[in-house]
């Protein structure tokens, strides 16, 4: 069947969260499929919070119109996520025997798309001034002066993790959080917060367009400006290892082509490579590490910095005490 005619009858919907993110994504996984299948890829973008609870309400209503959407490994392990997709366990199974793929690269929740770091970034000025590279350093306006970004959805976790290492709480020592503690500290920057973002584009909009100069934003993000030549620099010194599963939504009405779209990206190393070359990720194959980029794989953390600085949030505490954790800061940020 020619490709086009093919497109026309096939097809998958994804939801995402925009921008340069999407864009590497179509251009590395998404095209090259469809060129191979014939199988049309549609990407619907949104927030985080907006995809959960389009996915719930979808499934609720019996009324399904995506078939995958790309959620954070954390929330991928929680009862609500769950209760809305599809157990892949059994479509994991023909993954467990490929040495190249990580141990974690296809679970229940959905396969593995990428690891990134959720981290400081700055403005880079003159070359001579200091850098701000802890979050001690993000709350200290006066030695680095500007306005500050944090993530404002219905994820609040890495915010007051954040706060609480400013306050001087040690990595080993961080959860369960101090919620009460982070509150009281970011009581003292709430001030300097020019920007509190939504989405991944626009922590990269903000940016572009000066709304802040020290923030808190993805990566892949921050790769994805510094690939336009934006001056944006940024610490592992402060930073929590994070990454995006690809989950497959109940009733999905394109179940089977939505599973090719999941099997073609754990199946191509080079695929991967591509992807993460362009966003700074780790993608789960060996393989695809090492073809990818010399600059892409020199801006990964070192295996000094995973040990000393990078941070695995514990992702059990965090889904246990998320809807408190969203309670106390929408009464906060309001």
């Amino acid at each position: 069947m020619p490709a086009r005619l093919a497109a026309a009858q096939d097809q998958i919907v994804i939801a995402s969260t925009g921008g340069a993110y999407d864009r590497a994504l179509k251009e590395a996984w998404f095209d090259p499929f469809t060129k191979e299948t014939g199988i049309a890829v549609t990407i619907v973008s949104a927030t985080n919070a907006e995809m959960r609870a389009k996915a719930a309400a979808m499934v609720k209503s019996n009324n399904v119109s995506w078939d995958l959407y790309l959620e954070g490994e954390i929330q991928a392990a929680s009862d609500a996520h769950r209760e809305v997709t599809e157990d892949l366990t059994a479509f994991c199974e023909r993954f467990s025997t490929k040495t190249d793929l990580v141990s974690n690269a296809c679970q229940a929740g959905g396969a593995l798309l990428q690891s990134t770091a959720t981290l400081l970034v700055y403005r880079e000025k003159d070359e001579q001034q200091e850098t701000p590279a802890t979050w001690a350093d993000m709350w200290d306006t006066v030695k680095f002066p500007g306005g500050r970004a944090f993530p404002n959805f219905d994820d609040p976790w890495r915010v007051l993790a954040a706060a609480l290492l400013a306050d001087g709480v040690k990595k080993d020592e961080l959860f369960p959080l101090d919620v009460d503690r982070a509150f009281c500290k970011l009581d003292e920057i709430r001030g300097d917060v020019t920007l509190w973002w939504k989405t991944g584009d626009q922590s990269v909009q903000g940016f572009r367009n000066g709304e802040y100069d020290v923030g808190q934003i993805w990566l892949t993000r921050a790769r994805a400006m510094k690939n336009e030549g934006l001056p944006i620099g940024w610490s592992y010194k402060a930073s929590f290892l994070v990454g995006d599963r690809i989950a497959l939504i109940k009733g999905a009405p394109n179940r089977e082509n939505a599973l090719k779209l999941v099997e073609f990206w754990l199946d191509n190393p080079v695929v991967q490579a591509k992807a993460c070359d362009i966003l700074s990720c780790t993608p789960p194959s060996t393989q695809a590490i090492a073809l990818m980029s010399d600059q892409a794989r020199e801006s990964m953390p070192t295996t000094e910095e995973i040990k000393d600085s990078v941070i695995i949030p514990d992702a059990t505490w965090i889904n246990a005490n998320a809807p408190l954790l969203l309670k106390r800061w929408n009464e906060w940020v309001r």
